[in-house]
């Protein structure tokens, strides 16, 4: 049997990957209700978005007093969102919590790589809330539905 058959009938949602000329995977994502355009980085503690993208995202922003640090860059100042909408495909996580950052950085290297520059980052919180499995064959990327109680 084949992995996404048994994933699909297990409740997982596939998401498609696209490598970049980074080696990155790229996908696409909504952030309440708004399409964006995310690097997935497993080694990444929070998903983020880039700060100066708050108003396209429709995201409410409060004050961290967390410094964030990665891909070369440390000490940055940070905002954060709470109870924001993420669907990836028919994957929904219905309160998501954001770490907003300068993603300048970020996209200035993948630019200087003939990459598109992106929105933001999904990590490694989302590929744990999701179950997530990724298979690089096929470049994608499985997230299990999530129940909501109400």
């Amino acid at each position: 049997m084949k992995l996404k058959n048994l994933l699909l009938r297990q409740g997982y949602t596939k998401v498609k990957l696209k490598k970049i000329n980074t080696n990155h995977f790229e996908l696409k994502a909504k952030i309440n209700k708004v399409k964006g355009k995310f690097i997935l980085d497993t080694g990444a503690s929070n998903s983020c978005v880039s700060i100066d993208l708050a108003d396209k995202f429709h995201l409410e922003l409060q004050d961290s007093e967390t410094k964030a640090a990665g891909a070369g860059a440390i000490g940055m100042e940070t905002k954060t969102s709470s109870k924001n909408k993420l669907e990836l495909k028919e994957w929904n996580y219905n309160s998501f919590n954001l770490v907003l950052i300068d993603l300048s950085h970020v996209n200035t290297a993948l630019t200087e790589h003939n990459a598109d520059a992106v929105d933001g980052i999904i990590g490694a919180d989302i590929l744990e809330k999701g179950s997530a499995i990724i298979d690089y064959e096929t470049k994608s990327l499985y997230l299990k539905k999530l129940v909501y109680k109400y």
